[in-house]
C-alpha cells in the first residue's frame, strides 16, 4: 500500500476523499492553510479535522500557521489570489511529502465545485515535478454533497466561506451592505429628528 499525503483544507472536505482512498492508500492528512482568516476560524477548522482524523484513525500533521505569508503574497494581486493561495499550499504539501518520503500527494480542494480544478491540477503537477513527487488528481466533485451530508451527520463544523479574508468579504457583502444602509439610514433620521 502506498503512502499518500492529502493536503486538507478542512474536515468536511476530507470526509469523502478519505472514504474512497482509505482502502488503496495509507493516508496522512496535512493541514497547512495560512490563507484562513481569522485565526479563530483556523482553529475551529483544525479542531474539527483533528476530531475526524482521531475517530477515523488517520495520521494528522499540521504545518505552521502564519497568515502574513498569504497576505503578503496576495497584496496587490487580489484578482489572482486563488492561484497564489493554491501555489503556497501545494508547494508546502509537496515539500513536506517529498521530505517525509510519501509516494504522492493530493488535496481536498479537489472536492469543491467552487475551486478551479484545471489550475489546481496544473499547479500540482508542476510543483510535484519540482520536488520529485507525484501529484494525484482526482475529481472528487461528484461526492461533494454526500461528503457534506456525512459531515452534517457527524456534527462537524462546516464553514460558511472558503477561508481567506477576501472570500469572507464576498460571502457576507450583501448582508454587510444591507446592515450599513440600515445603520446609515437610522443615523440620518436621528440627526434630523433630534
Amino acid at each position: 500500500m502506498k503512502d499518500l499525503l492529502v493536503h486538507t483544507c478542512c474536515g468536511p472536505c476530507f470526509v469523502y476523499p478519505h472514504s474512497i482512498l482509505k482502502d488503496t492508500y495509507r493516508i496522512t492528512s496535512y493541514y497547512f492553510n495560512p490563507n484562513i482568516h481569522p485565526s479563530m476560524e483556523y482553529m475551529r477548522r483544525l479542531e474539527t479535522l483533528a476530531g475526524f482524523c482521531s475517530s477515523a484513525g488517520v495520521d494528522l500533521r499540521v504545518g505552521e500557521y502564519d497568515p502574513q505569508v498569504y497576505l503578503r503574497a496576495v497584496a496587490g494581486n487580489e484578482n489572482d489570489r486563488c492561484r497564489t493561495c493554491y501555489s503556497i499550499r501545494l508547494n508546502e504539501a509537496a515539500r513536506f511529502a517529498a521530505e517525509k518520503g510519501y509516494d504522492a500527494f493530493t488535496t481536498t480542494l479537489l472536492i469543491s465545485p467552487y475551486q478551479k480544478h484545471e489550475l489546481l491540477n496544473q499547479l500540482g503537477v508542476e510543483i510535484g515535478s519540482h520536488y520529485g513527487i507525484e501529484f494525484k488528481y482526482w475529481d472528487f466533485r461528484p461526492g461533494f454533497r454526500a461528503g457534506q451530508e456525512r459531515a452534517k451527520e457527524l456534527d462537524m463544523y462546516r464553514q460558511p466561506y472558503c477561508g481567506c479574508i477576501y472570500s469572507e468579504l464576498e460571502r457576507y457583502a450583501k448582508k454587510l451592505n444591507t446592515t450599513m444602509d440600515a445603520v446609515r439610514g437610522n443615523n440620518r433620521e436621528s440627526r434630523t429628528t433630534g
